[in-house]
């Protein structure tokens, strides 16, 4: 029997998502180097983290991870969110990104 991620509150980003990811990694990777600052949009959640869309590159798939996140608290989907690219994850064709907190 499998979990059912809608009760849960996880998500995978959606379909077609892989394809183009996989398609906007070469520009991705150069466009975002480490360092960079993005702001993006929360597309999914697991108990690891969340995927992100970033703004600027929206076909690349942006991931942080829960020890990466402000309180360790894992924000909704939809959720506007800035941060700081730490590094690329070229087997998941990931662009590993830390939050930085909201000022308001």
């Amino acid at each position: 029997m499998g979990v059912d991620h809608a009760a849960s509150g996880y998500s995978w980003p959606g379909n077609g998502t892989a394809a183009q990811a996989r398609d906007a990694w070469a520009a991705a990777a150069v466009a975002l180097p480490p360092g960079t600052l993005v702001t993006a949009e929360v597309v999914a959640r697991q108990p690891f983290g969340v995927f992100i869309r970033i703004d600027s590159v929206p076909d690349a798939l942006g991931l942080n991870e829960l020890p990466n996140l402000p309180d360790g608290v894992l924000p909704t989907c939809g959720t506007r969110v800035c941060g700081t690219v730490l590094d690329h994850t070229p087997r998941n064709r990931q662009v590993r990104v830390r939050f930085t907190p909201q000022s308001g």
